[in-house]
């Protein structure tokens, strides 16, 4: 196995991520310092990161979790805010797979396995995200729906087409496929609509459901499968 795809295996990091800890010299197999991502390593090589030796492929899991409003996307954080990482209490090394802003509520997974985290948030998948948003502004009117659904020009290049719904007349269910920063919020903006409270409500194939707010629940065997082969196929 390549030595960024057993680093990913481990539950260090992404692939990606991986990649950039062997070039910056970070990565030891054998005792000797390994720059090439490419090297292959076996069941019995000691493979060290930063000094510290790694087990070898740890089980992978996925967890789904309701993220609070005020808990912040991250898997540590320096000022000692809570983090989503602490919501789920477990002992392997989780990542969040993208992030909520801390002021957005709603799903967010946490994952140690690499791969499937970078396949979910690379913009070449394309994984269907879908928000629910209260809006001010006034009642959301049908030239503004129109605009969120052709694209919606923001500071960093038009959107893409989203889906768009309106639930109430303050309140919209967007999917999108991109995943910019703060985009939803952006978006809903730049039609005249300040969002006021934001909630992911899916992600791929995964839903939020009846999960309440703060718990987490960790996804089965068939819904990792499932979570593995959505991407750009899926409709909007």
């Amino acid at each position: 196995m390549r030595l960024a795809k057993y680093l990913a295996h481990a539950g260090v990091a992404s692939r990606r991520a991986a990649e950039g800890m062997i070039a910056a010299g970070r990565v030891r197999v054998d005792g000797v310092q390994v720059r090439d991502p490419a090297r292959d390593v076996g069941e019995g090589d000691r493979v060290e990161v930063d000094g510290r030796v790694l087990g070898g492929a740890e089980a992978r899991v996925v967890y789904a979790l309701h993220k609070p409003v005020g808990v912040l996307s991250t898997a540590r954080d320096t000022h000692g805010r809570p983090t989503v990482v602490d919501l789920v209490g477990e002992e392997r090394r989780l990542y969040p797979v993208g992030r909520l802003d801390a002021d957005s509520s709603g799903l967010i997974l946490l994952t140690n396995d690499g791969e499937l985290a970078n396949r979910l948030t690379h913009p070449r998948y394309g994984v269907p995200k879908t928000y629910r948003a209260r809006v001010g502004g006034g009642p959301v009117a049908p030239r503004a729906l129109r605009a969120l659904r052709e694209g919606v020009q923001l500071e960093d290049g038009c959107t893409g087409p989203a889906r768009v719904r309106r639930l109430r007349s303050d309140l919209l269910e967007l999917t999108i496929r991109e995943g910019r920063n703060r985009q939803i919020r952006r978006m809903c903006e730049a039609v005249g609509h300040p969002v006021l409270a934001l909630e992911r409500v899916r992600l791929g194939p995964v839903s939020l459901g009846d999960l309440k707010v703060g718990a987490h629940r960790r996804l089965s065997a068939a819904e990792v499968a499932e979570l593995r082969g959505s991407g750009s196929g899926d409709p909007l």
